[in-house]
This record gives structure tokens, C-alpha cells and sequence, in this order.
């Protein structure tokens, strides 16, 4: 759950390493550091907080050089402290970034302590680094004392190592943690995320699982986890710099959360069209996975779990069973997968560390098949997955996820229409599924016209310290995500509930300050949620509702946002916009930041 970069240049790369760890921040935001080879020595710079503090740093105390290796951390060992930071180096020897856990730091720890090593923090990174030196003194090359390391190494890990010794080489390796290397003019780089290096270079290679790389400035030796030279494809990013700033807007996550009309359509492109599903825009593979799938399993964390949970309620009114769990969960029990049973993963990044060893699991239990939903074309999940469904959010930089949600859910609805096919769906019903998916954008983009409405109901969140959510069907998830967008970033306790379990416990919350957040569409359910209020309102809770213009509120003392009458099919998708703006707005309130809220980081990519 941190940033790497790292060059090997003919110029002086320092302003575009940190340049690379600002734009990598959202994965992780807790200490910074940078080093320098320069004349046979390491330079190194840390500091703690957010790489603007780095900035100032370096700008304090220079430094400069062509070779340099930088990282922004998410604290896993050790706390947040100048010496956890990384890198993290063994006297002029060898200097160390690394993304992951390695899982037998203590024992390595104690070997080295034995052979003199001292060890400065309480990090596993810094077991790396005195590994590789005592490989390099013992006359090995910096390309095979990674070889010899990653042997002795158990856990996951992206890795790059510089050394003195070899001045204008970097070596990096792979294992359970992404890495890539970009490339330039007379110049290599390295990243955790393409996004760090998107300003130099669109030019990138994906490095497999158990690769390990040797970079000069003009030559790139790629390695098996067998040691074999292999060739992997260059691959060319369609994504921009530019299109990942914030522009006007004064946080990442209000521009996405006003970009989701746009990305919604950009996920139906090419898909649907004139009240049909476009089934071969999945590819040939889906189809045949469908064709034979009568369970299915979706394993995802977070917010893509609660995207996961929406879909099984579409899944299984069309008769398909499906079964969702966390993929934390998921990969350390012993699962039943019934026969004819498709594996779904869902997941941002498609780095998640939890969801990528799911999807490891699961390939080798008796599924027909691996799909993915995910956001990143060139991610692991991706790569990994027999299909994949790309949600087309764009970049999303906002650590409490908006647009990538919405777009999962309108994936998800997609495959459910083609699956619904196979269940004796006819062509009418088709085209009134596909009509409203149509619609979609443009409903979402008049709730957000109401953003004003939303802003001054978040004043009445800002002395409060809980909060309730209750929906019932699909809106249950969807109160879940309106519960996890609000302690995400407002630090605010809420909790979700489904509306009938009210008055199996949580009711004893309920008083007179206690906030209590609910959507009222108006559907089949609609009357037992509005029973569950009158509950609320009997215990003198205060009620912010979210409700169709149709419908009548018998209650007092509540306040109400009314939405334009929303599809069906679709409502969960639309309702999910209003919360989020809620927790928005609350946040503001709070004056916490929105962005990158404490302990938290965007890509988790540990377990």
C-alpha cells in the first residue's frame, strides 16, 4: 500500500522522483523519502507526512544525480517515524524501496544481527536492504544478490535495490506486488502505478509475478521466477497527465464524483445499443462461460464488496444463486463451489492483494471460469482473469471510492442482463433493461444538481460523532456504502443496518441525536421501510431521508431530498450519489481531509 518510483537516467531525476511520489500519494501517505547515487555515494532524504514535506526537505538540503530510487509509505511495521521511512539502506552498500510484507523479516532479522548487522527501524524493508549487502560482499553483482535474495525472501513484494557499487544500474523484482517499467529516451523508470510516470513517458512493460528486472539507461534484462530471460510486450497508455488533475474542482473526490455521469456512459459504450445488450463486447470467452454458469461466486473487499452484494440481488431475482464474500475471508476457508460455478472478482485497482490471491485460490478449485470487473486494463486481476469487464471510471484518485463504484454496479448490471438471457428473458424485457441503463446518465447528472440541497443537510452532521444507515433489498448495500463513504472521510462512526433488523438491537442507539440516513424509493419494499422509521421517530431519532417525488413521508420532523422518478433497475446506482455527496459535504464540515483520510491508502496492496 505504497509508491514506488525509480530512474535510471542520463539527467538529473530527483524533481521527477518526487514528482512521481506526489502523484502515487493516494496509495499511501504517511512518510517520503528519496535516494541519490551521486560521485560513489548514497544521498538519501526523509521526511514524515505528506511528500510536500520531502519537497521542503530537499529544497533545504539539495541534492542531485541520474540514478535514484523514492518512495511514499503506508505505515504496515513500525510507525510513522524518519526511520521507518524509506528507503532504506546498508551503509554505502546497497539502498532499498519496497512495496508488501515480507513475512519472515524476524527470522532474517536475527540471522543478520548475528553476522553484525545493525539495523536502524522496525521495518521488514530494512531486512532487504542488509540482505543484499551481505550478498554483494560476498562478490555476488547487484543482479544476482536479488536472484540470491528473492530466494531467502517469503511474502509479497515489489522491489528495486541501486548500489555504488553499480552506479548505473537498478535492479527491481516482483512478487505479489506490482511493478512496471517505463520507458524514455535514453532513460528507464520504474513505478508502482503507470500514473507516476504518465508525465514522462506513456511507453510502459508490466512485469509478471516472480520477474526480476536489470535497468541501465538503454538496456532492460527481464527474468523468470526460474531465472530464464524472458521478453514481456511493451504496452502503450491511453490515459493522459492531463486528464488526471483536479482542474476547478477543490478535491479529487467532488471532480469523480461529478465525472460519474460520463464514465457511466463511457462503461456502456459499445455495449448496448437500440435496446440490446452487445454481448460480444465481453468477447467470446464470456459467452461461453455464460453459457454453461448457474452459480457464481463474487470476491471482492471494501467498496467492490458492497458493489458484489447489489449484484446478487439482481443475480438471483433472474434465478442465478450467488454467494459474495470478502475476499480477506474468502481465500482462507475451505469453499464448496458448486458445479457450473463462475468466480467473479471485482476491484478497483486490481492490485488488491486480498482479491488477487482469491483469484489465485480460486483458479485452482473446480470454477468454470475467472471474470473480473475491474478499472485498471493493465492490472494483475486482469492479466489473471479468463474475462474481464472493464468498468472505464478513469483514473481515480480519491482514496474513498465514488465513480469506480458506480461503474462497477453498471457492469455487474450488464453481465446480469446477459446471464438473465440464458434464464428466458425475451426481447421486450431486454429492451426495457437496456433502456433504463441508457437513461442512467443523464438521472444521475440531475441529482447532482442538488448538490446545494445535500450541502445544507450536511450542516446538521457536523457536531455529530455516529450515525445509522438503513435500507432494505438492494438498498441495504447501498446503505453500507453510504455508512463506509461517511466514517471514510468525516471520521464519524456510522454503521448500516437492514431497515427489519432495527428492532433487533440497533433501536437502542436511537435518540435524539442520533442521525439516521435512508433511501425511499418507491418500491415493493417501500412501506416496510417507512414502518422501520416510524420506529425511529417513536425514539425521537433524527431522520435525513433520500426519496422518490412519488412518495408520501408520514413522519415528523425529518428532512427529505426529493429525486426525480428513477428506473428500477437503476435506482440503487442513482441513489448512491446523494450519499456520497453527503459524506462530502460532512467532511467539509469536519474540516478533515477529503482526499487522503488518516490510515488509510488507496491501493491496498498488502494483506
Amino acid at each position: 500500500m505504497c509508491g514506488i518510483v525509480g530512474a535510471v537516467s542520463h539527467r538529473d531525476v530527483v524533481a521527477d522522483l518526487v514528482e512521481g511520489l506526489r502523484r502515487l500519494e493516494y496509495r499511501g501517505y504517511d512518510s517520503a523519502g528519496v535516494a541519490i547515487l551521486n560521485d560513489g555515494n548514497i544521498q538519501n532524504r526523509r521526511a514524515v507526512g505528506k511528500v510536500a514535506k520531502l519537497a521542503d526537505l530537499i529544497k533545504e538540503q539539495p541534492l542531485t544525480g541520474t540514478t535514484g530510487v523514492a518512495h511514499t509509505r503506508w505505515a504496515t511495521h513500525g510507525v510513522p517515524a524518519e526511520r521507518n521511512a524509506h528507503p532504506h539502506r546498508s551503509g554505502e552498500d546497497v539502498v532499498v524501496v519496497h512495496n508488501g510484507i515480507i513475512e519472515n523479516h524476524a527470522e532474517l532479522r536475527d540471522s543478520l544481527k548475528a553476522d553484525g548487522y545493525t539495523f536502524q527501524s522496525e521495518t521488514d524493508t530494512e531486512v532487504i536492504a542488509h540482505l543484499l549487502a551481505r550478498h554483494l560482499k560476498s562478490g555476488l553483482s547487484l543482479e544476482a544478490s536479488v536472484k540470491a535474495a528473492r530466494e531467502e525472501l517469503v511474502g509479497a513484494y515489489g522491489m528495486a535495490a541501486i548500489s555504488p557499487h553499480e552506479p548505473d544500474v537498478m535492479v527491481v523484482a516482483r512478487a505479489g506486488s506490482p511493478l512496471v517499467i517505463g520507458i524514455a529516451d535514453d532513460e528507464h523508470l520504474i513505478a508502482s502505478d503507470v500514473f507516476a510516470l504518465l508525465p514522462i513517458t506513456q511507453r510502459f512493460i508490466f512485469l509478471e509475478e516472480g520477474d526480476v528486472a536489470v535497468l541501465s539507461r538503454k538496456t532492460i534484462a527481464i527474468f523468470d521466477s526460474e531465472n530464464n530471460a524472458v521478453v514481456r510486450d511493451e504496452k502503450f497508455s491511453e490515459v493522459s497527465a492531463e486528464n488526471t488533475e483536479k482542474g476547478h474542482y477543490e478535491h479529487y473526490m467532488l471532480k469523480e464524483i461529478y465525472e460519474q455521469p460520463a464514465v457511466i456512459a463511457e462503461t456502456l459504450e459499445g455495449r448496448i445499443y437500440k435496446g440490446r445488450l452487445l454481448e460480444e463486447s465481453f468477447g467470446h470467452t464470456a459467452t461461453e462461460l455464460f453459457d454453461k454458469t448457474k452459480n457464481i461466486h463474487i470476491i471482492a473487499c471494501g467498496t467492490s464488496y458492497h458493489a458484489g452484494l447489489v449484484a446478487k440481488y439482481w443475480l438471483e431475482e433472474i434465478g442465478i444463486p450467488c454467494h459474495v464474500e470478502v475476499a480477506s475471508e474468502y481465500r482462507y476457508r475451505q469453499v464448496v463451489v458448486p458445479e457450473g460455478t463462475l468466480f467473479i472478482s471485482v476491484s478497483q485497482s486490481g492490485e488488491t492483494a486480498d482479491t488477487l490471491a482469491a483469484l489465485r485460490a480460486g483458479k485452482g478449485a473446480k470454477y468454470l471460469g475467472c471474470l473480473t470487473v475491474c478499472n485498471v486494463p493493465e492490472s494483475s486481476l486482469v492479466r489473471e482473469s479468463d474475462v474481464a469487464v472493464m468498468t472505464r471510471a478513469g483514473k481515480e484518485i480519491g482514496v474513498a471510492s465514488t465513480k469506480a463504484f458506480t461503474t462497477q454496479l453498471v457492469a455487474l448490471r450488464l453481465i446480469t442482463i446477459a446471464l438473465a438471457r440464458r434464464q428466458g428473458m425475451n426481447q421486450d424485457q431486454e429492451k426495457a433493461l437496456v433502456e433504463e441503463l441508457h437513461a442512467l446518465p443523464r438521472q444521475v447528472e440531475v441529482v447532482l444538481e442538488l448538490a446545494d440541497e445535500i450541502k445544507a443537510m450536511a450542516a446538521s452532521f457536523a457536531d455529530k460523532q455516529n450515525a445509522l444507515f438503513l435500507g432494505r433489498g438492494t438498498f441495504y448495500p447501498i446503505a453500507m456504502e453510504g455508512a463506509l463513504k461517511l466514517k471514510e472521510i468525516s471520521y464519524i462512526h456510522a454503521e448500516a443496518y437492514a431497515a427489519g433488523e432495527l428492532k433487533h438491537g440497533p433501536l437502542a442507539l436511537v435518540d435524539e441525536i442520533m442521525p439516521v440516513v435512508c433511501a425511499l424509493p418507491d418500491d415493493p419494499l417501500l412501506e416496510k421501510v417507512l414502518s422501520n422509521l416510524q420506529e425511529v421517530r417513536a425514539r425521537g431519532g433524527e431522520l435525513f431521508l433520500f426519496s422518490d417525488k412519488k412518495v408520501k413521508i408520514p413522519l415528523d420532523k425529518y428532512q427529505d431530498l426529493k429525486l426525480d422518478d428513477i428506473c428500477p433497475s437503476t435506482a440503487p446506482i442513482v441513489y448512491s450519489i446523494p450519499l456520497q455527496l453527503l459524506s462530502y459535504f460532512v467532511a467539509l464540515e469536519k474540516g478533515t481531509d477529503v482526499d487522503q483520510p488518516r490510515n488509510l491508502a488507496k491501493s491496498v496492496t498488502v494483506e
